[in-house]
């Protein structure tokens, strides 16, 4: 029997060694599914990294690090006073939802159009990186709906146990920020839980580390983990001998 899973690379485009970590997990390990942040000034050079393999791109929109795409005095409710988006610990600490949902659509849509020019095409999912926020998510789909897009809801509550997609349910697998991180555990029972009415979806953060994700990002050494356990030849034969057929958004109709 074929048990068919989703894996896939967040945060293409955050910064060069987390683009290359990515590159490396796509030309010599197992992904085939990513989502560029397109706000980032990295974001075309690193389309061109990746455009030539057979990739199933996403659209990763992002509303706490780096500067908007958005006029800054316009998005008022999600950037600070110098510009720049504010970062994800803050939206954490708050007790009420901060985003402000005129705002947060305006600038999703910017990244959506943004991912229009870079890639000429559509992106194949859409979804949100880090913030859980009601009116991020509302904005989310509101753009989705309006691009005729299909939105990929997401969550950081380890209870959310599915996640709908199209016409069927995604079983999130995203453990990096879980004390004792073993992606190669997380592989693995992705890939071995059997669901009738569903898919697996590994979440994973391959990359190298440099001096803009030291600074401004909380996962660090978990990404060179990813990237080391996606191109694991060991790992791939595995997937082959457990018959684990690696697929794509796009297939799924």
């Amino acid at each position: 029997m074929t048990n068919k899973i989703i894996i896939r690379a967040d945060d293409l485009g955050y910064s060069k060694a987390v683009d290359y970590g990515i590159y490396e997990t796509i030309k010599n390990g197992l992904i085939n599914n990513v989502g560029i942040m397109t706000n980032m000034p990295d974001a075309e050079r690193a389309f061109n990294l990746i455009k030539n393999f057979d990739v199933c791109l996403g659209l990763h929109v992002n509303i706490c690090t780096g500067f908007p795409l958005s006029n800054p005095s316009k998005i008022k409710s999600i950037t600070t006073n110098n510009g720049f988006f504010i970062p994800s610990k803050n939206y954490r600490k708050s007790k009420k939802d901060i985003v402000n949902l005129e705002e947060v659509t305006l600038e999703i849509q910017a990244q959506y159009d943004r991912f229009i020019e870079i890639t000429g095409k559509k992106p194949s999912y859409f979804e949100g990186h880090a913030v859980q926020s009601k009116n991020f998510k509302i904005g989310l789909k509101r753009v989705a709906n309006r691009e005729d897009v299909a939105y990929l809801d997401f969550s950081l509550d380890p209870d959310i146990k599915t996640i709908p997609f199209k016409n069927t349910i995604m079983y999130p697998y995203m453990e990096t920020l879980n004390e004792g991180f073993n992606p190669y555990d997380m592989l693995k029972n992705a890939s071995l839980d059997e669901h009738k009415d569903g898919f697996s979806m590994v979440v994973c953060h391959p990359g190298y580390l440099d001096k803009y994700i030291l600074n401004h990002s909380s996962v660090t050494i978990p990404r060179t983990e990813d990237v080391e356990m996606l191109t694991s030849p060991k790992v791939k034969k595995w997937i082959i001998s457990n018959n684990i057929q690696l697929i794509k958004y796009s297939d799924i109709k």
